[in-house]
């Protein structure tokens, strides 16, 4: 088994023989894993680790190549195939017991349980202090190097103190001089340290020494901190000046639970809870969280991991804030458990609540204490037991936030959210065994999926895998049932049935609150803004905020950001099941009424504002219902900033309803979608919805609806080259609008019907489709349609080498649109004349027009467009010979496009890289 040394020079070793790990970036990226031993750490964290804030365009590429390297040296050490890339993270599958530096935290957390002799303890900190060879991650460089290498050696002397006070308690004081006193110059600011060296020097017969000591420390306190020593500290020396012997080592209290079995996964959150308690000033810090989110896990391993940085004790309470079945702990009845811990005998206490506390925050100003306050129901329970001088930390969980608290105790905030799905799979591995989760990989991704990411239900999970020995298939497909999670993550026993640990959160709602909890179960997701939350409950604005922050509060429901607000799957399905037990199903039914009311209408409404002379239907709109509270939406720029929001929800929206009746809503929600989605070129997500929308013109029998529904779906047909399945599509559309005499929706199938035969270059029939259509837009006085058929029958002429007529039709189509304010309509009528300009050699004037489309397409946020014109301005600047600015308009429109998620990103990616050779 490999050895693996960062605690000096990073090194690898395999028995005797050391393994060459590279040079230093090498060694950094090895350092950076191992770090982490055992857990997964996302791509971007390496790279931050290895090349700091701002690395350079490589960085990914080269962080592959040296992980290559790291995949051989550990293998050389014993450890085969254990370098594994999960989604976009690397986990390095090593025991953390060989690595030094985790080596060193175990031993000292062993060494610290009271049930250890003394003999004991000593020969565990001895194997630790011997780990430490000398500055930490030696010959390394950066800013995540520098933090680490700190903390380490902090923590280091954390150790040494143990050690010394361990070593002095069996008598030998000579060798904890020795290491101490170079250790005491490097902390002279750690009293801890100071003290204990004290007593090692009186213990040896060198008080002179340690009053020196003493007044060297007691200068650097002064003019580095403007404090004097704490009292432990004044202890020592005062017991040196009257030739005392310094008081022995205090056995402080160690109430902590046992860590927590099978912990895993929460690297980021421990690492920021290693930060908040560096922070000098930091009294309290807050874990909150919704129910089974594992806040007590986190708080009780962090709370192992550092007990040797509170070298006077860790005091543990259950507040019992949410429990049904037992009294909520009150702080003075806390406190009297404290005192106890503390050493206070029974008939020393003082008399009364208030004298109490104060003792107990009399003997905490004298000590470096842990004091975790597990599951407090608000800030009122916890604020009492707060350490009241710096030293001494509280690490407090709650489903609540406690913002009082973080507003007037100087207490900083830990939000946990869900675990990642490595972390979950991890978490199973950790439980069952590797070898029974690698054993049946699909039905672990099931388990993973259905639990969600909540440790409790994947506790849950593993426990029954273990009780039972079956495959693990049979529970997940349990789990996999739809309305049935919840009867699956049940134990037999309250504290492990997920609905009883959900309930108690519940319970402790006002009524309103646990309304807004139900119905916000209807609604589709995957996020809610306050506004449509608001016209799902019916409530005012105003009530609904209050409401909300009750429930956020209370962590049934997540602030994603502000004002939207997202519920977890888990405790989705238990509002759910609420809902239907406890709201009529008329109000369930008008909660979702007054819900696609507020998509609908606002979403109708921010189309007209995108394209308020769109040639096509007016939609037959029922009037919202009363309680429902569609946006006000001003200007096309805060449309097209709604619909950049809620298009996800409008989508999930269009999905969910088609199993409610309501498909009049169906159709209508998707043609309020089509100019958003079309100008996003969002061609997949368009047809799924379209897609849907049929079936649901379908079941209405409402033929306009079903035709237009097929327009748009033989529209993906087209591009992604299926050009059967887009004329049958096309064909059933122009049969629907003929058999109602719909001129408009004929015109609109003709135009389609040109662009299914120009994409295959068939651009004579191309011409005779947009020729058609323009007769028809003609014949019904639609001069939108007109300004659209010209443009369309221009373009195609111009692809057909027509290039003088291209120019006459595009030149009216332009006239047209700028008559009727049509600005989408002119960028794409300026881009078809810059094809023909540019067709015809006239280099300048095809860049002037598609600076003109460029511009158009950017003002209506139209992005899909504006990379076309991007793309098409490129080639005529190639063509002038200015090839810089064709790699800078190339380069724009890659942009987008990438952000997109777009498959012409492609083809614009080739260009820049011919460029790019020929250069």
């Amino acid at each position: 088994m490999g050895d693996f040394r960062l605690l000096g020079p990073v090194e690898v070793w395999h028995g005797a023989e050391r393994i060459d790990v590279g040079h230093p970036r090498q060694r950094t990226v090895l350092a950076a894993l191992l770090a982490d031993a055992g857990r997964s750490v996302p791509v971007a964290t390496l790279i931050d680790r290895v090349w700091g804030q701002a690395p350079p365009r490589s960085a990914r590429q080269s962080l592959h190549a040296h992980l290559t390297r790291v995949r051989q040296v550990v293998q050389r050490a014993g450890v085969p195939g254990s370098l594994v890339l999960t989604s976009d993270s690397y986990r390095l599958e090593v025991d953390p017991a060989t690595v030094d530096v985790h080596r060193l935290g175990e031993l000292t957390a062993r060494a610290l349980r009271p049930e250890h002799p003394a003999e004991q303890r000593v020969a565990l900190l001895r194997q630790g202090m011997a780990l430490w060879r000398g500055e930490p991650l030696a010959g390394l460089g950066g800013e995540w190097v520098a933090q680490t290498r700190q903390l380490w050696r902090r923590r280091y002397a954390d150790t040494a103190v143990a050690w010394a006070r361990a070593e002095l308690a069996v008598g030998n004081p000579g060798e904890v001089i020795r290491v101490l006193g170079d250790l005491a110059a490097q902390f002279p600011l750690q009293e801890s340290l100071a003290a204990v060296l004290m007593r090692a020097l009186v213990a040896a017969g060198r008080p002179a020494e340690a009053l020196a000591h003493y007044a060297a420390v007691r200068r650097h306190l002064i003019e580095e901190l403007g404090a004097e020593p704490g009292a432990d500290l004044q202890d020592v020396h005062r017991a040196v000046l009257r030739g005392d012997e310094p008081g022995g080592v205090r056995s402080g209290p160690a109430q902590l639970p046992a860590d927590i079995a099978g912990f895993a996964g929460r690297t980021a959150h421990l690492a920021m809870l290693d930060a908040l308690h560096d922070r000098a000033s930091a009294r309290a810090v807050v874990v909150s969280g919704m129910a089974g989110v594992g806040k007590t896990a986190l708080a009780v391993h962090w709370a192992h991991t550092v007990a040797p940085r509170f070298p006077d004790g860790q005091l543990y309470v259950n507040l019992r804030g949410f429990d049904q079945d037992e009294t909520v702990l009150a702080p003075a009845d806390a406190v009297r458990g404290f005192l106890d811990a503390l050493g206070v005998p029974a008939d020393r206490l003082p008399p009364g609540r208030d004298a109490q506390l104060g003792r107990y925050r009399t003997l905490l100003a004298d000590r470096r204490v842990l004091v975790v306050l597990d599951n407090a129901r608000d800030a009122e329970q916890v604020r009492p037991l707060l350490p009241a001088a710096p030293g001494s930390l509280a690490l407090v969980t709650s489903r609540h936030q406690l913002t009082g608290l973080l507003a007037t105790a100087d207490a900083q905030a830990l939000p946990l959210d869900t675990l990642t799905d490595d972390e979950a799979r991890e978490l199973l591995v950790r439980r069952l065994g590797r070898d029974r989760v690698d054993a049946e990989p699909a039905a672990a991704e099931v388990i993973v999926a259905a639990c969600a990411g909540l440790p409790l239900a994947l506790a849950i999970t593993a426990a029954r895998a273990r009780q039972s020995r079956f495959p693990l298939a049979p529970l997940a497909a349990e789990l996999a049932e739809e309305g049935h999670r919840l009867d699956a993550l049940d134990t037999g026993d309250v504290a492990g049935r997920m609905r009883s640990v959900f309930s108690w959160s519940y319970d402790a709602l006002s009524a309103p609150a646990q309304r807004v909890f139900r119905l916000f179960s209807l609604h589709p997701g995957p996020s809610a803004a306050t506004t449509a939350v608001a016209s799902l409950t019916g409530l005012p604005p105003s009530d609904t905020r209050r409401l909300l922050g009750e429930l956020t509060r209370a962590s049934l429901l997540t602030e994603q950001l502000p004002g939207r607000y997202v519920s977890h799957d888990l405790l989705r399905s238990y509002a759910a099941g609420l809902a239907a037990d406890l709201d009529p199903v008329a109000d369930r039914d008008a909660a979702v009424r007054r819900l696609l009311d507020h998509y609908l209408h606002t979403a109708y409404a921010a189309d007209r504002l995108l394209d308020p002379a769109r040639g096509d239907i007016e939609l037959p709109l029922a009037p919202p219902a009363a309680d429902a509270r569609p946006e006000q939406l001003a200007d096309p720029r805060a449309a097209t900033a709604w619909l950049a929001t809620e298009h996800p929800v409008l989508l999930a929206t269009v999905t969910s309803t088609a199993e409610t009746g309501h498909d009049a809503y169906i159709w209508q929600l998707t043609w309020s979608l089509n100019t958003y989605l079309d100008r996003r070129g969002d061609w997949d997500e368009r047809a799924a919805a379209w897609r849907t929308a049929l079936r649901a013109a379908d079941r209405l029998g409402d033929r306009v609806a079903q035709a237009r529904a097929h327009i748009s779906i033989a529209r993906t047909h087209t591009l992604r080259g299926s050009y059967a399945d887009s004329i049958a599509s096309l064909q059933q559309a122009l049969d629907l609008y003929t058999a109602v005499g719909h001129r408009i929706g004929q015109a609109h199938t003709h135009r389609n019907f040109a662009h299914l035969w120009g994409h295959q270059g068939r651009y004579d029939a191309a011409v005779d489709h947009a020729r058609q259509a323009l007769t028809l837009y003609r014949a019904a006085a639609d001069e939108r349609g007109q300004a659209d058929a010209l443009n369309q029958v221009g373009w195609y002429h111009a692809m057909r080498g027509d290039h003088d007529e291209a120019l006459e039709c595009c030149r009216q189509s332009l006239a047209l649109h700028e008559r009727l304010g049509n600005r989408a309509g002119q960028a794409h009528a300026w881009d078809s004349l810059g094809y023909a300009h540019h067709r015809l050699g006239r280099h300048d004037e095809a860049i002037e027009c598609y600076g003109h489309a460029v511009r158009l397409a950017g003002d209506l946020d139209d992005r899909y467009n504006q990379t076309q014109a991007l793309t098409h301005l490129g080639d005529a600047e190639l063509a002038a010979g200015r090839s810089d600015r064709a790699e800078r308009a190339w380069t724009r429109s890659l942009a987008v496009l990438t952000e997109l998620g777009h498959s012409d990103a492609e083809a614009v990616r080739r260009k820049l890289a011919a460029l790019s050779s020929a250069g």
